[in-house]
């Protein structure tokens, strides 16, 4: 263990940051890297014509170099740089979500990709995730300070042009944008975010009721009006045959399969299960290791989980209070989503495993978003 001696920049940094927190996504971020190599090189088998087991791998190395860099460099920011990195990241994911509307990547159906030289294909609704939280963060914690202590959501002062207009009509045409891909999970999961952070903020409780109506309504409407969300929803109810249904069955039958302890080289159903590296990932693990680790890895998230709580718990500043509680619910409602759909107690949404599953834009958005809420942690707590 590195003893604190003469100060230094990297001294300060490793003594001053969450470490637990940092070293348990470096876990996370390996044996991501295992069960990728292992689920991708049955997917890159399958691929017309076939694909070395290393495909996947080869692929996901320029990422994995970017997501480590972005995580490590960005925990040493100050408060300031964090800011800028939010703002900049909002404006090019906002220019690349614009572009999916006049010359999308489509992959499966949907218009969500964005093709980058030397990267390839991106999905500017996973990349926009850490400005998100972030900039909602700072939105409330403004809204607290010019309200004067005042309810912000319910006060005069709160509904000027400046307060919950313009951030309303942003974020609605943010996911205006998401939902017109069609990508109904990735505009749940930002609301359902959304609705945790502003509840973190004090939302009034004869509120909750009101949103509650709203996303079922929003709901049926979606259920009515988008053949691909209603088809989903059908075939998790077992009332049509299709794709999706056979995803699920066959992620359940590869848990199954693999016991307690996994069934090692005898792992045959993963073979034939779409998107092993990708959504149902933790299935392929289930299969190859066993019941017992799934649960080990599942203890790993919700360990991470109990890290971001105690951050939030210890924030003195209510900007990174807000920040720690939007990470929280985010990466606590992808890990459930994920893994319900594997276990098919939740429709799938095409939503990766933070970490974990194959995914270049969503690794590169977890590994920047991690590593500013240690930048704002360590900040709070020692500047």
């Amino acid at each position: 263990m590195l003893k604190r001696g003469e100060e230094s920049r990297f001294t300060s940094w490793y003594f001053e940051i969450d470490r637990k927190l940092l070293f348990s996504v470096l876990v996370l971020i390996l044996v991501g890297l295992w069960a990728m190599v292992s689920a991708g090189s049955v997917a890159a088998e399958r691929m017309n014509p076939p694909q070395p087991w290393f495909f996947f791998l080869v692929k996901a190395l320029p990422f994995y170099c970017i997501g480590l860099i972005t995580l490590l460099a960005s925990s040493a920011l100050s408060k300031q740089w964090v800011m800028r990195i939010a703002w900049l990241n909002v404006a090019v994911c906002l220019i690349l979500l614009a572009v999916t509307l006049v010359h999308p990547t489509v992959v499966k159906g949907s218009a969500r990709w964005v093709t980058l030289p030397g990267l390839g294909s991106v999905m500017p609704g996973d990349l926009l995730k850490p400005g998100f939280i972030i900039i909602t963060a700072w939105f409330l914690a403004r809204m607290e300070k010019i309200t004067g202590g005042a309810d912000m959501f319910l006060s005069r002062r709160a509904w000027r042009w400046d307060g919950w207009p313009i951030y309303l009509i942003a974020f609605a045409f943010t996911l205006g944008i998401i939902l017109r891909h069609p990508d109904v999970g990735t505009t749940i999961l930002y609301l359902s975010v959304f609705g945790a952070m502003i509840f973190l903020a004090g939302l009034p409780w004869w509120i909750l009721p009101i949103f509650g109506g709203l996303a079922g309504l929003a709901g049926l409407f979606a259920f009515f009006t988008m053949a691909h969300f209603k088809g989903r929803i059908l075939m998790w109810l077992g009332m049509s045959g299709g794709a999706d249904n056979y995803q699920v069955r066959k992620s359940v039958e590869a848990i199954k399969h693999g016991g307690l302890l996994g069934s090692g080289e005898d792992a045959f159903i993963k073979q034939s299960l779409p998107d092993s590296h990708t959504d149902f990932i933790y299935s392929a693990i289930a299969e190859d290791s066993g019941a017992l680790l799934a649960i080990v890895l599942l203890g790993g998230f919700l360990y991470i989980l109990k890290r971001l709580a105690d951050n939030a718990r210890g924030a003195r500043d209510k900007f990174v209070f807000y920040v720690a509680g939007g990470v929280f619910a985010l990466f606590g409602a992808q890990v459930c989503i994920n893994i319900a759909s594997a276990l098919g107690v939740f429709p799938p949404k095409g939503m990766t495993l933070p970490f974990i599953s194959y995914g270049g834009s969503s690794f590169i958005a977890f590994c920047l978003l991690f590593g500013l809420l240690i930048a704002l942690v360590r900040e709070d707590k020692w500047k």
